[in-house]
């Protein structure tokens, strides 16, 4: 049964995840963290946060690490075929129809409205994991880490993988730091 639930949940994100990555990311975590309760709102963001910083599609990632996590092998083979066959395949079919209905009003309608879900959907999103990172450092330092980021990636012009390496380079550190002083 396990399994089925991991090729269900990626399943429905391979085939709703409309716009690549900023449209599967809420999508994986409703089934993983909500759905299905194979991980917690920390957890999810750990492998959002590694997962971006890696090349490649962010929803095959996630469904491969969040596949092996649950069900082993199996699991994440069947997770990454859920989540990357409805892909191709819809690829292959919209590509061969999509390009000689391109320029009809609905075609473009549907784009745009799909942008507009998207950016709400990744806005709710960052909601929550501002939310959860004022639970852990508070609202000065959550406030302070995010505006600082911002003007890293925006105006330094960082790639976030470094950005996300670096925190994470310096959360270990940390971490390292408060295990020798409570040893």
């Amino acid at each position: 049964m396990k399994q089925l639930h991991i090729f269900y949940a990626f399943l429905k994100v391979g085939l709703l995840g409309y716009g690549g990555g900023p449209s599967s990311i809420p999508l994986v975590h409703k089934e993983a963290v909500e759905r299905y309760k194979w991980l917690n709102d920390n957890d999810f963001g750990d492998i959002l946060a590694l997962g971006n910083m890696l090349p490649g599609p962010i929803a095959t990632k996630m469904a491969g690490y969040i596949g092996y996590r649950v069900g082993g092998w199996l699991g994440m083979i069947n997770a990454v075929l859920a989540t990357s066959v409805p892909t191709i395949l819809l690829v292959i079919v919209l590509l061969t129809s999509l390009t000689s209905f391109k320029s009809l009003a609905w075609v473009q309608g549907m784009t745009k409205g799909v942008l507009a879900v998207v950016g709400v959907m990744l806005a709710q999103l960052t909601w929550e994991f501002f939310i959860n990172a004022k639970k852990g450092l508070g609202w000065t330092r959550a406030i302070l880490l995010g505006v600082v980021s911002v003007l890293v990636l925006d105006v330094i012009g960082v790639h976030p993988g470094i950005l996300v390496g670096a925190l994470l380079v310096l959360a270990l550190v940390k971490k390292d730091k408060r295990e020798e002083k409570h040893s």
